[in-house]
């Protein structure tokens, strides 16, 4: 299920080869590629070694598995990493599509970005972390929507995420997992042992709605 890498810069160069073949084929079958990247430590290294891939970049657009609902000048910000460690270079003249809005709620966020993430469907790649609550997205142990997040046959694509969980435990915007189901590609990315306890051994969290899935082709990536 697992396949293990021998460091962080072995993880990231697997993860940007396979999402070059990835957004290629996008734009050879359809004259368009998507990419829906994440938050945290993991992808980080990816991102750099993305960046300045020769792709055609001005037909790929980028958006986010979810992010905090809070402005991209916030270091919490999601958003702000991808554009700070994927949107330059080549890279820079990709579309960015956020999760975020400058509105009172996470919901109205949320039902801004439903029809933009809709249309943007079926994804050529997906990035995801994981967190040591087994969490993906910011669909979290303990939030009062996981459960809906989390259903299967849910409608909906975007969801608003009340403050209280996480880490921050701020407000969020989240893919729920029917959207993150459109993706033609994933790659879960980890790192550390507890994360991997989790993926090989634990059941019931988010993270194994989706491994257990038979829907979409996924892999999960581990260094140390």
């Amino acid at each position: 299920m697992i396949e293990f890498l021998s460091d962080e810069a072995a993880l990231a160069a697997i993860a940007a080869a396979a999402t070059v073949d990835a957004l290629q084929a996008g734009l050879a079958a359809r004259g368009h590629a998507s990419l829906i990247g994440t938050g945290g430590r993991s992808p980080a290294p990816v991102y750099d070694a993305l960046r300045d891939a020769n792709l055609d970049w001005g037909r790929v657009t980028v958006s986010l598995s979810d992010d905090r609902f809070l402005p991209v000048t916030s270091p919490d910000s999601n958003e702000r990493l991808v554009r700070e460690r994927l949107l330059q270079g080549r890279a820079s003249a990709a579309t960015f599509l956020p999760l975020y809005a400058n509105v009172p709620t996470p919901e109205a966020a949320a039902e801004i970005a439903e029809p933009l993430v809709r249309a943007l469907a079926p994804f050529d790649m997906l990035f995801l972390g994981m967190g040591e609550d087994g969490h993906i997205a910011s669909l979290i142990p303990g939030s009062p929507v996981m459960e809906a997040g989390l259903d299967p046959a849910g409608d909906g694509f975007v969801i608003g995420i009340p403050a209280g969980v996480g880490s921050p435990p701020v407000a969020r915007i989240s893919l729920t997992l029917p959207a993150l189901l459109q993706a033609r590609a994933t790659l879960v990315l980890i790192r550390g042992e507890v994360k991997r306890e989790i993926v090989e051994n634990g059941s019931g969290l988010p993270v194994h709605a989706l491994i257990k899935q038979a829907k979409a082709p996924l892999r999960v990536l581990w260094a140390p």
